[in-house]
């Protein structure tokens, strides 16, 4: 996936259309997402290049919300 076009506070959707965070940065193996997100709950999470499926005007995952956050909790 190409994440040239990723920006700093784009959302992030899961593929429900769900949000499931806002950008901090793109690192070189995946995404970075703020911890001051409602659902972070003062954690950063990440997001693998490989979850995304495109980019608009929001970042479009390719994994239900439900399934992005339960990713989260194993790690």
């Amino acid at each position: 996936m190409h994440t040239a076009s990723i920006r700093e506070h784009m959302e992030v959707l899961g593929a429900d259309g769900v949000h499931v965070g806002v950008v901090d940065r793109v690192e070189a193996e995946r995404v970075k997402l703020t911890r001051s997100d409602a659902l972070a709950e003062g954690a950063h999470h990440f997001i693998e290049h490989d979850w995304i499926e495109r980019v608009d005007a929001h970042v479009h995952l390719n994994k239900d919300s439900t399934e992005v956050m339960a990713l989260w909790k194993r790690n």
